[in-house]
């Protein structure tokens, strides 16, 4: 860690440096939303850009950075407001539709979740950013994920499609915009079957460690049926 600045107090290692220049960018945030750079960050640290930039590369990455820590609350309340909701395909539509009820009134998950600096979204629906934050998402849910056949292998491909549907909403809301239980029972109709389909795709078809029937066993088995 560079001891050069810091308005002559030393952060004590990396973690604390980092800290600091979150803890600047999110005053920065809450005066003036997306409108400020490294340089009015490293200023407000008593550091240069370049220290600065040994930690974030860009402003946009410490954007992104300073709203996914600040998102965390969001994140917790999503977690509370869905803890009832056991069903995958109910979990998701209801994940989707709460958080574009929020995202008006969430500053930082605004600055996350629609178009402009910092996005998830700026890379791309698949970017390392959106898909990281869409994992944490899903995994707020109260949902098995393994049970319904949903596991590590193929968590990405759902992350993926939640995070295409979101983002079509945010950009495009709908004329007259979805809104409550009709954005509800419009997810529920054409969203909902596609995440039933796929945990019945991946789930698995015997239990783990059961082996298949052989054909000797399944024809005795036939006879006796028979008889």
């Amino acid at each position: 860690m560079r001891t050069h600045g810091w308005s002559g107090a030393t952060p004590a290692d990396d973690d604390e440096a980092v800290a600091r220049i979150l803890e600047a960018a999110r005053r920065r945030i809450d005066q003036s939303g997306r409108d400020f750079g490294i340089s009015d960050v490293a200023k407000d640290v008593g550091v240069t850009r370049q220290t600065v930039y040994r930690y974030f590369p860009s402003t946009e990455a410490l954007l992104f950075a300073t709203s996914v820590a600040e998102a965390a609350p969001f994140l917790d309340s999503l977690a509370k407001h869905v803890r009832k909701i056991h069903d995958p395909a109910e979990a998701v539509v209801e994940g989707i539709a709460h958080t574009l009820e929020r995202l008006p009134h969430e500053t930082y998950l605004g600055l996350l979740l629609t178009p402009g600096r910092a996005s998830a979204f700026s890379a791309g629906v698949t970017s390392d950013m959106a898909m990281s934050f869409g994992r944490s998402l899903l995994e707020r849910l109260d949902v098995d994920w393994t049970s319904v056949g949903i596991t590590d292998d193929n968590m990405d491909g759902l992350v993926e499609f939640m995070l295409r549907i979101f983002q079509s909403l945010v950009i495009d809301p709908g004329r007259p915009p979805h809104h409550g239980q009709e954005l509800r029972q419009f997810l529920r109709r054409w969203v909902a079957p596609a995440i039933k389909s796929g945990a019945t795709i991946t789930r698995p078809a015997r239990r783990a460690g059961a082996k298949r029937p052989s054909s000797r066993t399944a024809a005795a088995t036939k006879r006796k049926v028979a008889t």
